[in-house]
Formats: structure tokens, sequence, C-alpha cells
């Protein structure tokens, strides 16, 4: 039922009463997510989370807290928790379905920026703002604050930044248009992934959130690059 549900907002509302494909203005697969993280949240999020597990164990998964939640609980340093940043890399650190393998994120990534379906320039904005973020809460960590030390390889490979960074940010229709408001729209999310991430407790997964946000911000990012771009024709017209 509350699949159902998602599905039918994500499809009906997020994208059928704008005009349908090309014409949404939101990604509809994260507003059917988003939808559910608000309409069933107990379902979705915190210790309800499904969640792989080794093949030792003579169960397909369970349900239990994700390694980012375990993090923003945690008050120990990062390399105390014996994790592993290659299993997280490759996805045998546990997580949710489908996000938990940022090596095929980044196959992902690759054949769509050589199929010139996502954009590389968003890809590289997101990585760079996750990077200049992670480094700034970096210089503020503290030991009354360890999530601030959080190294931003860490920030790459846990949640669906991997994912939403490959296969959510870089959806043409409800991404900026213009390259270099691939570029800013990429920053903003990678700075503010980060942001969310680290400062707000109650919510230590932020991707959703932050590309949904980003969208509605979308069109903002690349109307004053076009109205350069108009305005700087109509000078040279005017010049000849």
């Amino acid at each position: 039922m509350a699949g159902g549900a998602g599905i039918s907002f994500g499809v009906v509302i997020a994208k059928e009463v704008f005009g349908g494909t090309g014409m949404n203005f939101i990604n509809p697969a994260l507003a059917a997510r988003a939808f559910l993280f608000f309409a069933y949240p107990a379902e979705i999020s915190g210790d309800k989370v499904w969640t792989a597990v080794p093949e030792a164990v003579a169960v397909d998964g369970f349900s239990g807290a994700t390694v980012l939640a375990q993090l923003r609980q945690s008050t120990q340093p990062l390399e105390s928790m014996g994790l592993s940043w290659w299993n997280a890399f490759v996805g045998l650190e546990p997580g949710s379905m489908g996000e938990t393998s940022a090596l095929a994120c980044l196959i992902g990534a690759a054949i769509l920026v050589l199929t010139r379906v996502g954009s590389w320039r968003t890809m590289a904005g997101v990585a760079l703002g996750t990077v200049g973020m992670s480094l700034l809460f970096n210089a503020l960590a503290s030991s009354a604050h360890p999530y601030f030390a959080i190294p931003f390889w860490w920030h790459m490979v846990l949640g669906g930044w991997a994912f939403g960074t490959a296969f959510m940010a870089t959806d043409p229709v409800t991404s900026p248009f213009s390259d270099r408001g691939k570029w800013i729209y990429g920053l903003l999310i990678g700075a503010l992934v980060v942001l969310v991430r680290t400062v707000n407790p109650a919510y230590p997964e932020s991707m959703m959130l932050v590309i949904l946000f980003m969208n509605v911000m979308a069109p903002l990012i690349d109307y004053p690059i076009v109205r350069a771009n108009i305005n700087r024709r109509l000078k040279r017209r005017g010049a000849n």
C-alpha cells in the first residue's frame, strides 16, 4: 500500500500534473521517496531501514540503523568504530538497498557520461562541493563534535551520496540547462549535503531532500546566466 501511494504521488503529483515527461520541475522518483519518508517515517527511516548482512548470516536482510545513523549517534572517532572504507566503497558495509556500492554507482556514472545522458559538470560540482564543505568542518572538529571530523572520502561512500550524484542530480529535466549552471548546481548540492549531515543530528542522510531543494532552485540558477548571454549577444549585434 505504501509503495503504491509513493509511486502514485511521484508520477501524478510530481510529473503528470505539470505536463508529463520532460515538463516536471522536480525528480519524480525523489518526490515519491520524500512522500514516503514523511508519510511513513517509521517504515523507511531510523531503525526500520532494511540493510544487507554478511553471507554467513542465514537471513536475507535485517532491519537496523545505517552506517550514517550509527556515526551520527556515536561519540567515538570514526577510526575506532571498526568500519572499512573499502567495504563501504564496494558495497559490503550495511546500508539501504541500491545505494551501498559506490563502485557500482561510479561505473553507472561513467556510462552516463560516455553516453552523454548525465552531465560530468554536475557530478564534478557535487564532488567539489562535498570536498570543500568537508574540509571546512574538519577544521572545526573537536572532541565535542567528532562528527565534524569525517573526511570527504567517507561522505562519498556512505548513504545516498554516490547514487544521488550519478543518477538523481544529473536528471537533465530537473537540473540547469547551462554549463555554468550545472557547475553551480552541483557545488551547492555537495556543500548542502555535508552541511545537513553534519549539523542536523536528527537527519544524518540528506541527499534526497537537498537534490529536491536544488531542483526547485535550478531555474533561478539558469536565469541570470541566460540573461547575461542574451545581453552579451544584443551588445554584439548593436556594435555591428
